[in-house]
């Protein structure tokens, strides 16, 4: 792999990794789930979207409780964020030891925080007149994330949470990077957090994005977006070992609140950002996790983005028909598959997550290669794989990550 004018960059590593989505509660747990394309773990419920039964990838693995003088941050996102937390607890623990609590930084994204404790504690009130007595507003605000994951870890150095719909868990990582490229932090928890809520499932329902089954990426039937939750951190470090964070580039559509730009210059922009910020050529990405949400605007766009860029041959595939679209977290977790393909990597031989849909081509689109089951391929020395993430408002990231041989 050659390198340019980044080579400090490539010594950002994300270390560690907690993971918890629909597909299990450790990286154990999901990725045989994911290699094997299994779309069971979907939960059908008819109390997030109005009208009819609708799956959803819950997490449904048990959650860790929230210690008693924490009790303010009590909610499922935060709980949900605790098991990812926990997961990496001795990495957290050496990097306090190693560098001091006022060196450790917290960075992480989120779309819905506790709204599905402020919506109960909301129909308590019309019923009652009173608010749930559990209810603080510190399970809603957008930075009681943030400031929980500090209490709950020890990490006393810069604490902030980051918004940006779809795109915030990939602009968490790249944001954290920055804290370590400027010397502000010797680590950084990054990552996102999001859960289920009515607000978002109505809300999707409202703009009829939300699909009535699985999601269908780049089909010609798809018909909306599958949603799901999740929580991710990684502990990111300046070490030289691991899966490195090679480039993350940033774009903003600014086309249409709710709508991509049609012909995915956003999407093509930091996506040719991430590969010159990474000093290497696109021929040099031996996969990327598309964006893939199944909305006819969405694979639309990035189909032809991604063609642009990379063209027809490039293995790529879409997530969210095996975990849902986790909003926020997406980011962030589509890039944990790529951290775990690195990471498992065979000597020359790379597992791929598949990419689930009926096999129906739209004419309109163009052609991808897209992943089936079970799929390898082969690379000697580094290899450097992509994630795209495109947020409501054309809030755009792409983030590289690479190897070290």
């Amino acid at each position: 792999m050659t390198r340019g004018r980044t080579d400090t960059r490539a010594s950002v590593a994300l270390a560690d990794l907690g993971v918890v989505c629909a597909l299990g509660g450790s990286l154990d747990a999901i990725w045989p789930l994911l290699l094997a394309g299994d779309q069971s773990r979907f939960t059908l419920r008819d109390d997030l979207a109005p009208g009819e039964a609708r799956p959803f990838g819950d997490v449904r693995d048990a959650l860790p409780a929230i210690a008693q003088e924490l009790a303010a941050y009590e909610c499922r996102n935060n709980r949900l964020a605790l098991a990812a937390l926990d997961a990496i607890r001795p990495s957290v623990a050496s990097a306090l030891s190693r560098f001091g609590p006022q060196r450790v930084g917290v960075v992480v994204g989120s779309s819905t925080a506790g709204i599905a404790e402020a919506e109960h504690a909301l129909r308590e009130r019309a019923a009652t007149g009173r608010l749930a007595a559990r209810f603080d507003l510190a399970q809603l605000e957008f930075g009681g994330l943030s400031e929980f994951l500090a209490l709950a870890s020890g990490a006393r150095g810069p604490c902030y949470a980051i918004s940006t719909a779809c795109s915030s868990g990939a602009k968490a990582v790249a944001s954290a990077r920055s804290l370590l490229e400027v010397g502000i932090c010797d680590a950084v928890i990054a990552g996102a957090v999001d859960s289920s809520c009515r607000l978002t499932a109505r809300g999707f329902d409202s703009l009829q994005a939300l699909a009535r089954g699985l999601t269908n990426p780049m089909s010609r039937n798809r018909d909306g977006i599958t949603l799901g939750e999740a929580a991710v951190l990684f502990l990111m470090t300046r070490d030289a070992e691991g899966v490195r964070l090679l480039g993350a580039g940033e774009s903003s559509d600014a086309h249409h609140m709710a709508a991509p730009d049609p012909e995915g210059r956003g999407a093509e922009a930091c996506m040719r950002a991430a590969l010159h910020d990474a000093g290497i050529g696109p021929e040099e990405i031996g996969y990327l996790n598309l964006h893939g949400t199944g909305t006819p605007q969405n694979d639309a766009m990035e189909s032809a983005a991604v063609a642009r860029v990379f063209g027809p041959d490039l293995p790529c595939s879409s997530s969210k028909p095996l975990v849902g679209h986790t909003l926020g977290a997406s980011g962030a977790l589509e890039l944990a598959f790529c951290w775990a393909a690195l990471r498992r990597r065979d000597g020359d031989r790379l597992a791929l997550p598949p990419h689930r849909w009926d096999g129906e081509q739209d004419p309109d689109l163009p052609r991808l290669a897209l992943v089936e089951p079970h799929t390898w391929i082969e690379r000697r020395g580094p290899v450097a794989l992509m994630s795209n993430s495109f947020g409501f408002g054309g809030s755009n990231c792409a983030l590289v990550v690479g190897d070290v041989r």
